[in-house]
């Protein structure tokens, strides 16, 4: 029998959060510790209601939701309400969530819950700006050797970026807790935009979670219908891309993906490149390697996993 794996969604939701939330609760091969909210997409008010929101769709009043960090360690918030409407989570009509927030700061409950366990045994699976988790390695210098890996939505090389052009938005929002991260020593497995560009919402698979027929499902293609049709605008695609439920297929199918380990550093002091994941791809510098950084997916088998779990709610 698969063991199941333990993880901590840190995130700032965001429709594509919202989806790669309902596939980690949806999926039993994941235990879901809590849920950490950042501010990133929309101000940290709005990403611990969204989250919530999410957990009473999925059935999931029970789940810990923590607020964390209201914007960046250095920097000014940047936000994306231009993408994901002003809620955020724009699209289905929600109500208001009814379970209640968590007292304790989300930076206490990482380090507390990480401390807590096995060495090796957590997995943080990060979906918006880092700096919740760079808050507690710097608390707790402790948790980073305990910390079994980190799996992000972030960064971009050969796609370059999407809120500049150097920079991906979930990097460029807190440069500085990226390098923190980076720099942790803590295993990485990063999901960029080379392989979020080819996880594409075309219309056909909007409507696979539109028959679903549930309140999961119709509340998905709405999402999605709602935040694709930026992207679509943008890039010029059959649909927009999927970035954060790569997060959580990764964990549960990581035969979908193919990468490479390699060096990832954190522009932080250009203003030009602010943000932007230098990745050193052929291995041109003695920088040691920190992260597997994934740029292939099989993106049929990922929108099949997605449909099927989804449709589990």
């Amino acid at each position: 029998m698969q063991q199941v794996r333990k993880i901590i969604i840190d995130t700032d939701p965001g429709q594509d959060d919202a989806v790669a939330i309902l596939l980690a609760l949806a999926s039993p091969e994941l235990e879901v510790l809590g849920i950490t909210a950042v501010a990133g997409n929309v101000p940290l008010g709005l990403t611990e209601k969204n989250a919530r929101k999410i957990c009473e769709l999925a059935g999931r009043p029970d789940m810990k939701v923590h607020a964390g960090a209201g914007r960046p360690l250095v920097r000014d918030l940047v936000t994306a309400e231009h993408v994901h409407g002003k809620s955020g989570l724009d699209g289905p009509d929600l109500p208001e969530p009814e379970m209640p927030l968590m007292q304790a700061h989300a930076v206490d409950f990482i380090v507390e819950t990480v401390m807590a366990h096995e060495p090796g045994t957590l997995t943080l699976c990060t979906l918006g700006p880092l700096t919740n988790i760079a808050l507690a390695l710097v608390r707790e210098p402790r948790i980073a050797p305990r910390i079994g890996g980190i799996v992000m939505m972030g960064g971009g090389f050969f796609e370059g970026g999407n809120i500049t052009p150097a920079a991906e938005f979930n990097i460029h929002v807190d440069p500085h807790a990226a390098d923190v991260v980076f720099r942790s020593g803590v295993p990485i497995v990063m999901m960029p935009l080379d392989v979020t560009h080819k996880a594409l919402a075309t219309r056909a698979r909007v409507d696979a979670f539109r028959e679903l027929g549930t309140p999961v499902g119709l509340a998905t293609a709405a999402m999605l219908s709602f935040s694709e049709r930026f992207d679509k605008e943008k890039y010029g695609n059959e649909g927009g891309p999927l970035h954060d439920p790569c997060v959580i297929a990764y964990l549960l199918r990581p035969a979908l993906f193919a990468g490479r380990t390699c060096n990832v550093s954190v522009e932080t002091a250009s203003e030009l490149t602010m943000g932007m994941t230098v990745i050193d791809w052929w291995h041109v510098t003695k920088r040691p390697h920190n992260a597997q950084v994934m740029r292939e997916i099989d993106d049929e088998g990922f929108f099949a996993l997605l449909t099927e779990r989804l449709g589990r709610l």
